[in-house]
């Protein structure tokens, strides 16, 4: 009890103000500068220099429109000679920030609502009418099941369906690509960016591209660093992959684009730097589902006025372009407060010296002796005189 009473009659009743010792040793002088340089070193290089302190930041907001271009033909058993152009690959035609292109298929033309056997598999094989259920089956049926046991061919028979026949078999993935002069397509990427704190606005087709080379030019990191227009191979081959391995089972590319600007300079030094990256990792050890497909199917009517599709599963190579970036310009108040916390890190030096002399030297009771001095109340000293 009377240690609390103690404490907190010092609380109350004593003040404590620093006082400044000036110690001449070469050991403690160095390392105080030491520490105060690389503080120094630390604000002016990292804070202000590279981290630009002195300005304010804004985010980049952004829009993103694509244009595919080019023509490929194929000449199959199944489809015969055939012209593919955008309006065929491009599926579907508009996206969010991105565009994905059509390099490979599974296509079941003129297919109609009736009943056919199932494509064999450990769960659609029968022997008899007993080993099919009647309703719905598998989620990887291509249909409802009837209950019977049809031939599917001479010598295998599976369970029937009512579906969409015949039904598809995409067991085997058509190898090469079946649009693989895909690797030449282009791309065109038209990119508006804005930083509303700035009212800083600009696009990457740049004031000096005109429309006589636009037409002509494809990006080149050496040579046509601002064209917007990329080859789709190169893209690939950009990111460490192979277009036409890519374009098998399909996959997905990030087009990136960094839009890091400052404002301080002339706008005709904000330019935008593109790099590529591929998006769906492929583990080549655990390659359980890989690449990107879906399916779609194209709706018309034979002569007999029966509704029939055809029905195309797409593999193909998704785009995606991916807006980011930042914009600084010079700005008092930032720039204050750094200032401010700069000085105020100074400090640290003084604490790191006072602790280190103070308790980690030899001659630290010698230093403490100087550092803190006692003093009474100057009234209670007069009366003590007096009574004397």
């Amino acid at each position: 009890m009377a240690g609390c009473c103690g404490a907190l009659r010092g609380f109350l009743f004593e003040y404590d103000t620093p006082r400044i010792v000036l110690i001449r040793s070469r050991k403690v002088g160095l390392m105080n500068r030491a520490v105060q340089l690389l503080i120094l070193a630390y604000v002016i290089g990292w804070v202000f220099v590279w981290e630009k302190g002195y300005q304010e930041k804004d985010s980049v907001v952004s829009s993103v429109t694509t244009k595919a271009k080019g023509v490929a033909a194929t000449n199959t058993s199944q489809l015969g000679f055939r012209i593919w152009d955008v309006a065929d690959y491009v599926v579907p035609a508009q996206e969010e920030n991105s565009l994905f292109v059509m390099t490979n298929m599974i296509i079941t033309v003129n297919q109609t609502q009736g009943t056919c056997p199932e494509i064999p598999d450990q769960t659609t094989r029968c022997e008899s009418d007993a080993n099919c259920m009647v309703g719905s089956g598998s989620t990887h049926s291509n249909g409802v099941w009837t209950g019977r046991c049809v031939p599917f061919n001479g010598s295998v028979r599976t369970c029937e369906v009512a579906s969409w026949c015949p039904v598809e078999d995409d067991s085997q993935v058509p190898r090469p690509a079946f649009l693989k002069a895909a690797e030449n397509f282009t791309l065109l990427v038209k990119n508006n960016i804005w930083y509303p704190k700035f009212n800083f606005s600009k696009r990457n087709i740049l004031p000096n591209i005109s429309t006589t080379y636009l037409k002509s030019c494809v990006y080149n990191a050496h040579t046509d660093p601002f064209c917007p227009i990329f080859r789709l191979g190169q893209v690939v081959e950009s990111a460490g992959h192979s277009f036409q391995d890519m374009a098998v089972e399909g996959g997905i590319m990030g087009i990136q684009v960094n839009w890091d600007c400052n404002l301080d300079r002339a706008a005709a030094l904000c330019l935008p730097r593109y790099s590529f990256r591929r998006l769906d990792t492929r583990d080549v050890d655990h390659n359980v589902s890989p690449g990107y497909n879906f399916r779609f199917a194209k709706y018309y009517r034979g002569l007999s006025g029966q509704e029939q599709r055809t029905l195309i599963k797409a593999y193909g190579i998704r785009f995606d372009v991916i807006v980011f970036g930042k914009a600084g310009k010079f700005d008092i108040i930032p720039t204050m407060i750094n200032v401010g916390s700069g000085l105020a890190l100074l400090g640290v030096a003084t604490v790191l010296c006072d602790v280190i002399v103070l308790y980690c030297m030899k001659k630290r009771y010698y230093y403490r002796e100087k550092k803190y001095k006692f003093v009474e109340d100057y009234e209670q000293g007069l009366s003590g005189d007096t009574d004397q």
